[in-house]
């Protein structure tokens, strides 16, 4: 009986030891627990020109907020490492514990506020469109909403629940890939895909045939922000911080201007 009672005893004290250790383990904020790791996660969409975009030619990111994330990381005095994404997967990175942050100009939505917390804005933009400057049928943006059109949309995107609402004429098409969506056009297959400031300048950059079209009036002008997990006001208010000192001093918009986003960032 004494043997009996020993093991049992034995068994309990195992069992609550664990679970002391879970929850002290689940009560550790995340702060703590990135300065504890040494390491901060970013993640990051690779396929967003001018704020977190994998360079084919150097297969490094570069952008805005990769530069903002970097200077996170530095003000914390950890490390970073850079998870890939995107706005499809944004709720699930942010509910997996995948990164500790999303940073690639994450519009502040009302959907999305269940599953994350928003930082101060940094950027705001509103829905442009992408054309080719060949096409016979869209070249002004009263030329979109008409029958027989079609428009491309990005999964996952804040475009996507706007264009379903405003067009009542042409066909939306929602598109997996920033990639598909600017050959449907550049093919024909599309007559524009619809865009943000960032991306929409730099198609301007980077290719000859694409020719960007703005709405007469601004069209669901959205804040940027970054993304957190839900339930860490430490955490959210560091971050808070950061941004607020990067305006401050300038870091924000000197990082804006080295990638021509200085007329959308958030004051």
């Amino acid at each position: 009986m004494s043997l009996r009672f020993n093991a049992l005893a034995i068994f309990i004290g195992l069992f609550l030891g664990s679970t002391v250790s879970v929850n002290s383990a689940q009560a550790v904020g995340r702060l703590e627990q990135i300065h504890r790791r040494g390491l901060l996660r970013v993640c990051v969409w690779p396929e967003y020109f001018a704020i977190s975009y994998r360079n084919p030619h150097t297969g490094k990111l570069e952008g805005f907020d990769v530069d903002m994330a970097k200077a996170l990381a530095k003000t914390l005095g950890v490390s970073i490492q850079f998870v890939d994404s995107s706005f499809a997967d944004l709720i699930k990175n942010m509910t997996n514990d995948a990164c500790d942050i999303s940073m690639h100009a994450v519009g502040i939505r009302p959907d999305r506020a269940e599953y994350m917390d928003f930082s101060d804005p940094v950027l705001r933009s509103g829905i442009y469109a992408i054309a080719s400057r060949t096409s016979s049928l869209v070249s002004r943006w009263a030329d979109i909403d008409q029958p027989g059109h079609v428009v491309d949309v990005l999964k996952g995107t804040f475009m996507e629940p706007v264009m379903r609402e405003i067009l009542k004429h042409a066909h939306l098409r929602v598109v997996k890939t920033p990639k598909q969506r600017e050959l449907d056009v550049e093919s024909g297959r599309a007559d524009v895909f619809m865009s943000d400031y960032p991306y929409g300048q730099q198609m301007l950059n980077r290719t000859s045939w694409a020719v960007l079209l703005a709405p007469p009036r601004p069209l669901a002008p959205t804040p940027y922000a970054y993304a957190v997990p839900k339930g860490e006001p430490e955490w959210l208010a560091r971050v808070n911080a950061f941004v607020r000192t990067t305006k401050m001093d300038g870091r924000l918009a000197a990082f804006a201007k080295a990638h021509d986003l200085s007329p959308i960032v958030a004051e």
